[in-house]
């Protein structure tokens, strides 16, 4: 069965580490789905007191708070484009602070399944940025679960022998990946939804996301 037929007239929950990632890795399949949930796990607000952050001065913001509201803002946009519903979780993302426990996110990755009951989960693969790592772990803990989707995570899936060492590590932990296929966008949705990320694009300038790259998914499963 491919993933399309996977996802039809399935309640799909996608787990996005950061504002943009879901749309940036597989905004393509989330035009597909009917009515998709999209919870963004690292996107709490920073104290006030916390110094300006790099990244947040390139994407043009005074604070680290300005830049969550305005992103939050932006990830609304870019997911009514795709029919989309926003959930957005209050962990920081590590340019903020220290990350959240292994366990403690597995716990609220947990409560979150269980509140929606998804028939399907998408989750990063898990690429190289340490909150990309640690929500995929998080994730596969989990014990409510013997089987994901995973999505490679944009931008780091070009980077050479990245998703073969992921798949590796996987392996070595028992669980098995098979690849679904690669997907386009066929509706040209995707890219209308990247550039709600305004502030993103800023700091990225051109790098050749032009919302038509080809989409690389992994059914995850425990071995048995």
């Amino acid at each position: 069965m491919d993933l399309r037929e996977r996802c039809r007239g399935a309640q799909v929950l996608v787990l996005s580490p950061h504002l943009d990632d879901a749309v940036f890795s597989c905004g393509g399949l989330l035009a597909e789905l009917q009515d998709p949930r999209v919870a963004t796990v690292f996107a709490g607000f920073p104290p006030p007191d916390l110094p300006l952050q790099d990244w947040d001065a390139a994407c043009g913001f005074r604070s680290g708070g300005e830049a969550v509201t305005a992103r939050r803002e932006e990830d609304d946009a870019a997911l009514r484009v795709l029919c989309a519903q926003p959930e957005h979780l209050n962990f920081l993302e590590s340019q903020y602070g220290a990350s959240p426990p292994l366990a403690e996110l597995t716990q609220a990755l947990d409560a979150l399944i269980a509140a929606h009951h998804p028939d399907i989960v998408l989750l990063p693969l898990g690429l190289h940025h340490i909150d990309h790592v640690l929500l995929s772990d998080a994730a596969l803990a989990g014990a409510a679960r013997t089987s994901w989707i995973a999505y490679e995570d944009v931008p780091y899936r070009s980077r050479p022998g990245l998703v073969q060492r992921r798949l590796s590590a996987l392996l070595a932990r028992g669980i098995h990946a098979t690849p679904l296929g690669p997907r386009a966008d066929a509706s040209g949705l995707k890219r209308v939804a990247m550039l709600a990320y305004r502030s993103q694009w800023r700091a990225y300038g051109h790098r050749g996301f032009e919302g038509d790259e080809i989409e690389g998914y992994w059914l995850l499963e425990r071995a048995s």
